[in-house]
């Protein structure tokens, strides 16, 4: 774990790194630092940095992302993919951050890292009272929730081969999807000490025996919703946490927008979409027809995978590998996921 005199330095570390790499800079002051408090993969540091050089005054808004070594699911969200990941969108049509440099030597941060840009806008939190406020007035503007629903449909329409994202790993068309991103959460279930939960046993046989068959492969972000977006002027400005992203059926992500999961208190989906403006929206801009069959599949895979999650960081707090009270907290969600995939599957 990092101690509190680790974390106090690292912002003097990362000037003294990016002096390394902006090697015609002199006078590098950071302004504006903020370690900020959310998500649970990586840390995530946001500063404005100044210096100069031949040409004068410069200013670069940057964001670091470091691996603390103990934080959820950082086997399945290597920070050297997720560089590549964005280096590979910088040329589509989707809005993501600019990435700089991705660093593996654990002697300069404690851990491997990445520097990208930080982009103007806000990522606001769709639970807390006043992000659900926002939101909903951002849904009686109109302009949000077309943007959200545009994102996406450009997320799956970029030609992923031409942008050079194989290395991610292409299923075989039919089932191997599915069948990839079951053993992928069974593997994640079987590294915790978690005793073997009934429930998910028969949720996981139902989704072994229910697999859908699709040909249509797309970049798959794996968690797109309010909360993992930045937005500017009502627009999004950047689509943010590639950590579970995959190449696989893109109703893997309309199930995820349609999941009353990501929504609380409205009907709005992802707490901004009227449900027949998404339909039509996303339709016309993918000319595709969402099937609805296939997304309650994947609701009910977003359970299994939910509570991998929450069993991985519960596991993490009950094995004294991380200190992080939130961690601790999650063993609640567990119950609460299989209560629902219980209802789901008919009990």
């Amino acid at each position: 774990m990092s101690t509190a005199e680790d974390v106090a330095q690292i912002p003097t570390r990362i000037r003294d790194y990016l002096q390394t790499r902006l090697t015609d800079a002199s006078d590098l002051k950071m302004e504006n630092v903020e370690r900020i408090a959310v998500g649970w993969s990586h840390e995530t540091w946001l500063f404005d940095l100044h210096y100069r050089d031949r040409s004068g005054p410069q200013q670069m808004g940057l964001c670091v992302r470091r691996d603390p070594g103990n934080a959820l699911l950082r086997h399945l969200s290597d920070l050297e993919q997720q560089f590549r990941v964005l280096e590979c969108l910088e040329a589509t049509a989707l809005q993501t951050p600019k990435a700089y440099w991705f660093e593996s030597d654990t002697e300069i941060l404690g851990g491997p890292f990445l520097v990208m840009e930080k982009v103007p806008g806000t990522c606001r939190n769709p639970w807390g009272r006043e992000g659900r406020a926002y939101y909903q007035a951002a849904a009686e503007r109109g302009t949000l929730p077309a943007s959200f629903t545009a994102t996406l449909a450009t997320l799956h329409s970029i030609d992923w081969r031409d942008a050079g994202l194989e290395f991610l790993g292409t299923p075989e068309s039919g089932q191997g999807f599915a069948k990839r991103e079951i053993a992928k959460w069974r593997e994640l279930i079987a590294s915790t000490e978690h005793q073997p939960e009934p429930i998910l046993i028969d949720l996981i046989c139902w989704l072994e025996d229910n697999i859908p068959s699709t040909d249509r492969i797309t970049l798959v972000h794996g968690a797109y919703r309010t909360g993992n977006l930045l937005i500017d002027d009502d627009r999004i400005s950047a689509v943010l946490d590639w950590e579970l992203q995959v190449l696989g059926d893109p109703m893997y992500d309309v199930a995820y927008v349609l999941s009353d999961l990501n929504r609380e208190g409205t009907h709005l989906l992802s707490n901004l979409v009227e449900r027949d403006a998404f339909f039509s929206d996303y339709e016309a801009a993918t000319n595709t027809t969402i099937d609805e069959s296939a997304c309650r599949y994947y609701n009910a895979l977003y359970a299994m995978r939910s509570a991998a999650f929450w069993m991985s960081a519960s596991d993490l707090y009950a094995t004294g590998k991380s200190d992080d009270i939130r961690l601790a907290r999650t063993a609640w969600s567990i119950p609460v996921v299989l209560e629902r995939a219980a209802r789901d599957l008919g009990y």
